[in-house]
């Protein structure tokens, strides 16, 4: 029966990728008008269907706060679409670009071209925004896409995959669901594009299988994003924030802080002020339906690890609330005075655990950010200008928040993507369109031109030209 149900998914697999490229190869550039309507009929099956999307992530987590699926999941894909819908005629306008003064009255013109069928493979973490952003996107541009929900998130993907068979044609947009093999052969198609989401290691399989086929990848992973409390910070507002980007979805965020950089004699400070956010936020937080379920057992047991290996090595944890391991309730924990080369200082942790790490000055911190692999993002939490300035200018990260977290990602005019260890590509809005299309350049020759006399035979008249081409500025 199992294998039945693989073999089917292959197939299933296989059959719909060759319907989007049959289709692409007779309609290659939706006009405006198609690629809109196809953005309408998304923004439809997302807001009727926001109920059924918010219970179907809660049944897979085993709890998932409904407020957060509606604001960090159904928000930010509407948002998209209306940008998307706003923008996108504009986007697609051939651009006019400047030809060089020898090659005058000739004229240049960029024009945005599909790239064709894009695929896209999504994470269990945030399995709608990170499903349906990059297909956005892409639709925008004029691409057929082809969607791998995570297979963690099984009531999700089947859910997303009857709602977009209902609304499209499987020569538009798809959704194929199924097991990690069924992922390795998704990832092995011949994309004219791939966009994947999810862990470093994962990511670095998945490049190697597009590899073969010379496959155009962009890679969202994640990494230990830090966020850096300058001296002069205004501190409440900053302890507040860092809270908030930490326990929203239990952490299991791409871009949570990871852990913290703040003067030594702040330490104490944080701690009794994170105490009293949680206390304000999730009171009672074992029973709060506010707080998230880790989403599966074998990440509750490896956040267990990480907190219980890091106070074996000399680190000292400091429980803001209680949890329910039954429930996978995962207890906000700080830590502080946690080795360097503890596993928790290592790994990213994508869970409600946060190690302090105390610096003595600002270029203290900037110096561990430097040190490391690039993060996804960077937040800093600085009033003076001087001080925003020199850690933008000696860091480097995927993105930047300045006195707060997370929000960074909301904006449509930003990219939204990784460097290094932490990913590769960005999209979001324009950019996003830019990612999913072929920008051709074309060049083109006036009727009248002196192109000729550059032609062989090479005689005086050409040398006389090029003295002239190769003269001093």
């Amino acid at each position: 029966m199992t294998t039945h149900r693989h073999a089917s998914a292959i197939d299933t697999l296989q059959t719909r990728f060759d319907t989007m490229r049959a289709a692409q190869a007779q309609a290659p550039f939706p006009d405006w008008s198609t690629r809109a309507d196809r953005l309408r009929r998304l923004d439809a099956l997302v807001r009727e269907n926001r109920d059924r999307f918010a219970a179907a992530i809660d049944a897979d987590f085993g709890h998932r706060a409904t407020p957060e699926t509606a604001l960090f999941e159904v928000f930010p894909v509407l948002s998209a679409i209306r940008h998307a819908l706003r923008h996108g005629r504009r986007w697609m306008r051939v651009r006019r670009a400047a030809t060089g003064f020898w090659f005058l009255p000739a004229h240049s013109r960029i024009r945005p071209q599909p790239l064709g069928v894009v695929g896209v493979v999504s994470p269990w973490n945030y399995p709608l925004q990170l499903a349906l952003w990059p297909a956005i996107d892409a639709l925008t541009a004029g691409n057929r896409v082809l969607c791998k929900p995570s297979e963690a998130t099984p009531r999700f993907g089947e859910l997303l995959a009857e709602l977009v068979a209902a609304r499209f044609g499987d020569d538009e947009f798809a959704v194929v669901n199924g097991d990690a093999e069924v992922s390795r052969r998704f990832c092995a198609l011949p994309f004219d594009h791939l966009v994947f989401t999810g862990s470093t290691a994962v990511g670095r399989e998945v490049m190697r299988t597009a590899a073969a086929n010379l496959t155009p990848v962009t890679l969202e992973l994640g990494g230990k994003s830090p966020a850096i409390l300058a001296p002069d910070a205004h501190f409440a507002h900053a302890v507040e924030r860092i809270v908030v980007g930490k326990l929203v979805n239990a952490g299991q965020t791409c871009v949570a802080p990871d852990y913290v950089l703040l003067p030594r004699d702040r330490v104490d400070d944080f701690i009794s002020a994170a105490r009293a956010c949680v206390a304000r936020m999730y009171p009672d937080l074992a029973d709060n339906d506010d707080y998230s379920a880790v989403a599966r057992e074998r990440d509750h047991q490896r956040l267990s690890a990480l907190r219980d290996e890091a106070v074996a090595a000399g680190a000292i944890a400091h429980e803001l609330a209680g949890g329910d391991a039954a429930t996978r309730r995962f207890p906000p924990t700080l830590l502080t005075e946690v080795p360097p080369s503890a596993r928790v200082m290592q790994e990213e942790i994508f869970g409600p655990i946060l190690p302090l790490v105390a610096c003595d000055t600002i270029d203290d911190a900037i110096t561990h950010v430097s040190a490391r692999p690039r993060p996804l993002a960077l937040y800093l939490f600085a009033r003076d200008r001087a001080t925003i300035d020199r850690v933008l200018d000696r860091t480097c990260a995927g993105g930047v928040c300045v006195n707060d977290t997370l929000l960074h990602l909301g904006q449509h005019s930003l990219p939204f993507g990784g460097i290094g260890a932490s990913g590769m590509g960005a999209y979001h809005g324009e950019h996003g369109f830019r990612r999913f299309s072929h920008m051709k350049p074309v060049f083109a020759q006036a009727r009248i031109n002196a192109i000729g006399w550059l032609e062989p035979p090479y005689r005086e008249r050409f040398a006389r030209l090029l003295r002239l081409l190769l003269r001093n500025p």
